[in-house]
């Protein structure tokens, strides 16, 4: 816990900010712990009245820091260093529902715009920061007509990033309050194996080899400003 930082409240607990400090051959690395920034987020406090509203834990942030940090030094054992571990460090601890969502939501923006149904567009824009959108696809679910659901469904996967797909996969096989997939995580072929099964279930349409390809190379799917 970095205590030369000011407190900061994680769903109702104030603690300084967690980092990440790595110690190797006499050089020192420090930065912010990336799981700390994305469980600080409000969309993960479960807030369902009259209950009291719950979040994650630190142990729960600390454990997925050690097992990024185990990961890389395990994958680097003949060529470890700061620099390589920083730069596996970015890539392997994201989240791809994470980075995938803000694209989606985009898509979300102008398609309701398109449609003719701007303050909806707008609803999402501005009101979606705080929400998971998958959620929020579950009542549009519910509340928009079959044809226009399925529309917004289908030219997700055309226009933004593979959201749909991912979230569904991971609601299916994390439990609250760990709801990520991580590029660590996708790194192995059983991950990627179960994801095709998965697939092929809900989206019998849709090739999953396609889908697969898609989510190996999210980096440059992203860069293409979904």
């Amino acid at each position: 816990m970095n205590d030369r930082l000011k407190q900061v409240d994680f769903h109702g607990q104030l603690t300084h900010p967690l980092y990440v400090q790595i110690t190797f051959e006499r050089k020192t690395i420090f930065f912010k712990s990336y799981y700390f920034e994305l469980f600080s987020n409000p969309r993960y406090l479960l807030d369902i009245p009259p209950l009291k509203p719950k979040g994650p834990e630190l142990k729960d942030v600390i454990a997925k820091e050690i097992e990024v940090i185990d990961f890389i030094i395990e994958k680097h054992k003949d060529d470890f260093s700061l620099e390589i571990f920083k730069k596996d460090y970015t890539y392997f601890s994201q989240d791809l529902c994470d980075v995938t969502e803000s694209g989606f939501l985009d898509y979300m923006y102008t398609f309701f715009w398109d449609e003719g149904m701007p303050f909806i567009g707008d609803l999402v824009k501005w009101g979606g920061k705080n929400l998971v959108a998958y959620d929020l696809m579950r009542d549009l679910n519910k509340s928009l007509n079959n044809s226009l659901y399925e529309k917004l469904v289908e030219n997700s996967f055309y226009y933004s990033p593979l959201y749909l797909p991912l979230y569904g996969f991971m609601m299916e096989t994390k439990k609250w309050p760990l709801l990520c997939l991580t590029a660590m995580e996708w790194d192995n072929m059983e991950t990627v194996r179960a994801f095709k099964e998965y697939v092929e279930l809900n989206y019998p349409n849709l090739k999953s080899t396609t889908l697969i390809g898609q989510v190996n190379n999210w980096p440059k799917y992203l860069s293409k400003g979904f």
